[in-house]
């Protein structure tokens, strides 16, 4: 069974160019990449149990710390990565006062076999990139969820 996520894509216009508002994954699998360690905030949904628009709100909320941007939620369709999730992508117009608060955390064994658990967020930092720069950040599968958003707001 494929497992499900969804993500919401902050979007702004300054000066007739598109930004958007990604975050940084957090904990030792991500802390030391920049360009690919970025992402949609985004987490896991049970179809039939939550709406995937749903999902990406509460995501949002979980690992930015503040309320999603209230607006218009502009379905960028759904990519499948490399580890066959699912990844369906919203975009919502927001101020680019929009920044990050604070993220939820998860535990994980680290170093491996170790036997000590460490708890980590699951965003360590977010930002606002143009879209160029937006591509070469966010992990390869989800490129086209920007490309979606560039096509359909052109």
């Amino acid at each position: 069974m494929a497992l499900h996520s969804a993500g919401l894509l902050p979007f702004s216009r300054v000066d007739g160019q598109l930004r958007v508002f990604i975050v940084h994954m957090g904990g030792p699998f991500w802390g030391h990449r920049d360009d690919g360690g970025w992402s949609l905030a985004k987490g896991m949904y049970t179809p039939g149990e939550e709406t995937p628009e749903d999902a990406a709100l509460r995501e949002f909320h979980e690992e930015v710390g503040v309320a999603p941007p209230v607006g218009e939620l502009i379905d960028l369709g759904e990519v499948r990565l490399s580890s066959g999730k699912r990844v369906r992508g919203f975009a919502v117009e927001a101020s680019e006062e929009l920044a990050f608060v604070e993220s939820n955390t998860f535990e994980v064994e680290w170093p491996r076999r170790s036997g000590r658990i460490k708890t980590y967020p699951e965003v360590d930092r977010a930002d606002w990139f143009d879209l160029e720069v937006a591509r070469t950040k966010v992990t390869l599968g989800q490129v086209p969820l920007l490309d979606a958003l560039e096509k359909i707001l052109a």
